[in-house]
């Protein structure tokens, strides 16, 4: 019988349908590149999804993120996450977390759950401590680096950690798992040159910030404001969310080799 999954069922098999099904990923950070990754999940049918995020949409959202409109604007991502997730399978099970994975909060988390794990979060001290985490329980875990100040969606590859180059977000977490000794890291990353932000006083987030009112992370406390676009955040996310789709169904061996039915 016909369904929402029907043409992935044509490229991927039964199989594979089954074992996405089964499957329970976490995205850690869900605006521009973690939403668009959390799209790819829910439209390949992955079962359960466990999405991480303290923010609330903020109107300089709009222009890249897949949750931010002008309706869902001052709502919680986690909130219009679960709302969209469920209106592609409502028999997905979404488990929100509303808050920011940090050093501090990491011990509340249990990341033995997931089958895959995504790192989309924007500081350095939380990325390692998800990585690390994830490398001592072996959990599959791929991290997107740098996806801001940048205009070639086209720049993207996927690599270990090591081989990444004029990534500068790269550069700092590769030298930072060499001294944890994590040898390798899934990773997404441009090597596009990225450009310097504009520091226009009349529209920085820098000088007046707009965003809901929250807890943390007041953008007038930042030192730089990243720009971005509609499409390489966009970009990053889809090959984020396919990487981790095919990952899955090798690792179960229901993705299909040569053409071969499944």
């Amino acid at each position: 019988m016909q369904n929402q999954f029907s043409r992935t069922q044509l490229l991927l098999g039964k199989e594979a349908i089954e074992t996405l099904t089964e499957s329970r990923v976490a995205v850690f950070g869900i605006g521009g590149v973690g939403g668009y990754t959390v799209e790819v999940l829910a439209r390949s049918g992955v079962g359960q999804l466990d999405v991480f995020d303290d923010d609330k949409v903020c109107l300089t959202n709009v222009n890249r993120q897949i949750y931010a409109l002008l309706s869902t604007v001052g709502k919680y991502k986690v909130d219009v996450a679960e709302e969209r997730i469920h209106d592609i399978n409502k028999k997905c099970i979404v488990n929100k977390y509303q808050m920011f994975y940090l050093p501090q909060n990491a011990d509340t988390i249990d990341l033995s759950k997931f089958d895959y794990v995504v790192d989309c979060i924007d500081t350095v001290s939380a990325k390692l401590e998800l990585i690390k985490r994830c490398h001592k329980l072996n959990i599959p875990i791929i991290s997107c680096m740098g996806a801001a100040n940048k205009l070639d969606a086209t720049a993207f590859k996927i690599a270990d950690i090591n081989k990444t180059k004029m990534d500068p977000l790269a550069k700092v977490i590769r030298k930072k798992l060499k001294q944890l000794n994590i040898p390798k890291l899934k990773v997404v990353y441009s090597e596009e040159q990225p450009l310097t932000p504009i520091d226009d006083p009349n529209i920085s987030c820098r000088f007046h910030c707009i965003c809901p009112d929250k807890d943390m992370r007041k953008c007038t406390e930042r030192r730089t404001i990243p720009a971005s676009n509609a499409w390489v955040p966009a970009a990053a996310g889809l090959i984020i969310g396919g990487e981790v789709i095919k990952d899955i169904i090798k690792k179960a061996g229901t993705l299909r080799l040569n053409g071969d039915e499944k």
